[in-house]
């Protein structure tokens, strides 16, 4: 089938698009006025997230893609421009995790997160560069940790696969900004969605000592990471490159001290904000 001509609006690919913060992540780009394509490797989550976005009105292309095969990844950027004829946006959002000390991670879990995280974005950005280098301005943004620049005991694996996606965020800013294509990232803190909150918050007591370390008091909101990576990727940010945006309500900056410093309870009284952020 031949590629279809450039469609007059722009569009964007979210990896790991089906659900969590994926899945916000293309409903505000949808309000932005992108057409949308979601890859995934599970074809479940590919149809739960495609019929909330048509629902919404959102035109979207679903590609079920594992991100650590090289192949499959380049079928993926085939299918976008037989669809659409061009990209304008890569959201590296597919990720996999699980927390284990150092010495309890296998070789195969290793190379699984790594594969997934470190492997399947470098996969993806070189294989979106030939759409995102045909528009006159595009952009991708990674999603990161701040565990890619400090101790984040339990992640080893991902704590090191990140911090090669943060490299590779900084590098590729430096060689594809002749292109007209900024590259770069955003580390949410601790957020509630229905699969973090199903895999690492099912612990009360570990939620309220993560809450317990975050100056403004409280998780983060998946729309709120969702609205970080709309900005980047908008022309708000038509000067921004190479960076790191942190959207973690100061949690790395009062890591290990907070906790001695305020009060038991997820927020101080005089301090206390409501989940959207406004005080209550």
């Amino acid at each position: 089938m031949a590629a279809s001509p450039p469609s007059d609006r722009r569009c964007a690919l979210v990896t790991g698009g089906g659900t969590g913060l994926g899945l916000a992540m293309a409903e505000r780009l949808a309000r932005d006025g992108y057409d949308l394509t979601l890859a995934s490797r599970d074809p479940a989550h590919l149809e739960a997230g495609s019929q909330t976005l048509r629902a919404a009105g959102a035109r979207v292309l679903t590609v079920r893609t594992d991100v650590r095969s090289e192949s499959a990844v380049d079928e993926l950027m085939h299918r976008i421009r037989e669809e659409y004829g061009r990209l304008d946006l890569l959201v590296n959002n597919a990720a996999g995790n699980f927390v284990a000390p150092a010495e309890a991670i296998t070789p195969n879990g290793w190379r699984a997160v790594i594969g997934i995280v470190l492997n399947g974005t470098f996969f993806c950005c070189r294989a979106a560069f030939p759409l995102l280098q045909e528009r006159a301005s595009s952009a991708i943004v990674n999603i990161v940790a701040a565990y890619a620049w400090m101790a984040g005991p339990g992640t080893a694996h991902s704590a090191a696969a990140k911090a090669g996606v943060l490299a590779l965020t900084r590098t590729l800013a430096v060689e594809w900004a002749g292109y007209g294509i900024r590259v770069n990232a955003v580390a949410p803190g601790p957020v509630h969605t229905e699969g973090t909150d199903q895999r690492l918050w099912t612990d009360g007591e570990v939620t309220r000592a993560v809450t317990r370390g975050v100056p403004l008091g409280r998780f983060g909101t998946a729309e709120e990471i969702a609205e970080s990576v709309a900005f980047l990727a908008g022309p708000r940010a038509s000067y921004i490159t190479g960076q790191v945006l942190t959207v973690d309500g100061g949690q790395w900056l009062g890591t290990g001290l907070l906790p001695l410093l305020r009060p038991e309870g997820p927020t101080t009284p005089a301090r206390r904000t409501s989940q959207d952020g406004h005080p209550e």
